[in-house]
């Protein structure tokens, strides 16, 4: 997996279905490109180590958007890791 750091800069609701609810994830700097998976990984301010899944990225507006099943605040600092493939 190829790996950066960067920092969490928004986030908004995808969508909920049948109780899931997706979420749409702006990085400041990504290794990501359309149509890959990997991970964020972060650390909680208790310290525990979040994982959350990127499922897929998708561009809007000249952005690129995570998407995840689970959020990370705006100014969480992450590690990326994108799946090699």
């Amino acid at each position: 997996m190829k790996q950066f750091v960067s920092e969490v800069v928004d986030i908004r609701m995808e969508s909920r279905r049948a109780g899931v609810t997706r979420w749409q994830i702006l990085l400041g700097q990504t290794d990501f490109h359309p149509g890959s998976t990997g991970m964020l990984q972060a650390v909680a301010p208790s310290g525990a180590t979040l994982q959350v899944p990127v499922l897929d990225v998708q561009e809007d507006a000249g952005e690129l958007w995570h998407i995840a099943e689970k959020p990370l605040a705006a100014g969480t600092r992450v590690t990326g890791m994108v799946a090699q493939g």
